[in-house]
């Protein structure tokens, strides 16, 4: 069986079992610490991979192995607005220059930072704020201390055609490495910005430092960046700029479509390499 690009023996399941057998019960985050302990499932910095392990345990229920207890607390909305953030993202009564020698690459730090983040993506992006889970980067763009740009970087699509011929890996070698992909799920040019090349500076003054941000909080450098511009409401002009490669289209099926109901849109696949040699570090071994 196989959960989370992992796989799971009959005697790792009767451990499953016996864990939420115990006495006083765990709760679903105890339980997920207590598997990852047990079966050594570890982040290459060391710490638990306790993200995925809630994500194996849900389809485990879901597919009738195991019964878990009920969640302690209702699910938090994905997004909760507050007036003093909010009235930081209105659109400002005069928009400064952007002189692009001078924009900043600010990494997301503290709470109010994330929450300006998430409230700006809210309000301006066409997809709106939805939380990540798993390993993340988010950064704000900036011109004199003014934010202009907000992009984020998180977790790799689990496959895609286009993709996965590009690099010429087997199965075995995308779950092992897959982690070493990181995609850039967000990216948002405030609406008020009107500025030449923008994009495309931010582009590729974020690749230049993203391997090191990556490894300074996750202890692993990345070696590709992949990704999905929505057709035909955009078509990469930006990315293309950038020297980002253009792989081909996915076929709208979504991360979720079992069924071949192509329901989501075509979005078109690109990718870049952070070193020469990504395909030896993502086909190894």
């Amino acid at each position: 069986m196989r959960y989370c690009a992992r796989p799971f023996t009959l005697e790792e399941l009767e451990l499953i079992r016996a864990l939420l057998g115990a006495t006083p019960p765990l709760n679903r985050a105890q339980l997920s610490r207590a598997v990852c302990e047990r079966l050594g499932w570890r982040r290459p910095d060391g710490r638990l991979k306790e993200m995925s392990c809630r994500v194996a345990l849900l389809r485990m229920q879901t597919d009738g192995l195991i019964r878990l207890p009920p969640p302690r607390n209702a699910k938090p909305p994905p997004y909760l607005a507050r007036p003093e953030i909010e009235r930081a993202v209105l659109e400002p009564s005069s928009v400064p220059a952007v002189d692009l020698a001078r924009l900043t690459i600010d990494p997301v730090g503290h709470k109010r930072e994330s929450l300006l983040w998430n409230a700006y993506i809210q309000r301006h992006h066409y997809l709106g704020h939805q939380p990540m889970p798993g390993a993340q980067l988010r950064y704000f763009v900036r011109v004199a201390g003014e934010v202009v740009a907000l992009l984020s970087f998180g977790a790799s699509a689990w496959k895609t055609q286009p993709r996965d011929e590009f690099i010429g890996w087997t199965r075995e070698q995308r779950e092992r490495n897959l982690h070493l992909i990181i995609n850039n799920a967000r990216f948002l040019i405030l609406p008020w910005i009107r500025c030449r090349n923008l994009a495309s500076r931010a582009l590729g003054l974020i690749s230049r430092r993203l391997a090191d941000d990556w490894h300074a909080r996750y202890a692993y450098r990345p070696v590709l960046l992949e990704t999905f511009v929505e057709k035909p409401r955009f078509i990469g002009t930006c990315y293309k700029a950038a020297n980002w490669l253009y792989l081909g289209d996915t076929q709208g099926r979504g991360k979720l479509d079992r069924l071949h109901r192509n329901a989501e849109p075509i979005k078109s696949v690109w990718v870049y390499p952070l070193v020469t040699d990504f395909r030896r570090h993502l086909c190894n071994g």
